[in-house]
């Protein structure tokens, strides 16, 4: 007999009385197709999942997330545990930045790629002084494409596209410039968007410079790189 092929996992809440249903739990049950002799030709079997069983991989899950980070060249002379730690937005980022290029169809991830994460995340200090210097998702996907042109449509991109070499630079730079300050606190989005300024022959930086930022809007932009978040009710 073949072994059972699941199909998806969902939460069912079972059916009761008024008074016990109160006092149920929510519990999830596991679809798979049994290729038995049943009439029809095929069986559907219900498997339920403990409680521990479902926790267990919404855990491992958090897990995952929580302990990723940015690929950055080892720094000589700085022990791994005084490396600054990239901030939680330009993390997002970056993986935001992966996505945006796999949706182009692109066999890397270059620095214009991570300028557009930066902006699908939004919420940082450095896409909302983007924003408000013009420089929008669509007008910078829209630039790339007419820059760097469109893949060709039975390509697909790695999960993780490379980093190519320039946007390999953008990420060193950040992590420099921070070792360099001295200050305590994570390299944040401004940090990337400064590292993606700073290769200046870069897509990243010709795009950003079509829309009018150049070294006078950086300086500004450098002013508040330790920011990374700005609340706003607008």
């Amino acid at each position: 007999m073949a072994a059972a092929q699941g199909l998806s996992v969902f939460p069912i809440t079972p059916s009761s009385s008024a008074t016990n249903q109160s006092c149920r739990k929510p519990f999830e049950l596991v679809l798979s197709f049994n290729p038995s002799t049943s009439f029809m030709g095929t069986k559907l079997s219900v498997q339920p999942l403990s409680f521990n069983q479902i926790a267990s991989k919404r855990r491992s899950s958090a897990v995952a997330t929580i302990s990723f980070s940015l690929p950055t060249t080892n720094k000589e002379g700085v022990a791994p545990d005084k490396m600054p730690k990239w901030s939680a937005r330009s993390i997002k980022s970056f993986a935001m930045g992966e996505l945006e290029a796999r949706k182009l169809k692109y066999p890397s991830t270059g620095t214009e790629a991570l300028l557009m994460g930066v902006l699908v995340e939004g919420t940082s200090f450095a896409a909302k002084f983007l924003r408000e210097n013009g420089i929008t998702l669509f007008k910078v996907r829209d630039e790339i494409v007419s820059l760097l042109g469109k893949s060709d449509m039975y390509f697909f991109s790695p999960e993780h596209p490379p980093l190519t070499e320039p946007a390999q630079r953008a990420l060193d730079w950040a992590v420099e410039e921070k070792l360099k300050s001295g200050d305590s606190g994570e390299i944040t989005s401004a940090h990337l968007v400064l590292g993606i300024w700073s290769q200046k022959k870069s897509a990243g930086h010709k795009i950003m410079a079509s829309f009018g930022f150049d070294d006078e809007k950086a300086e500004e932009l450098a002013k508040n790189m330790d920011k990374d978040v700005i609340f706003s009710f607008r």
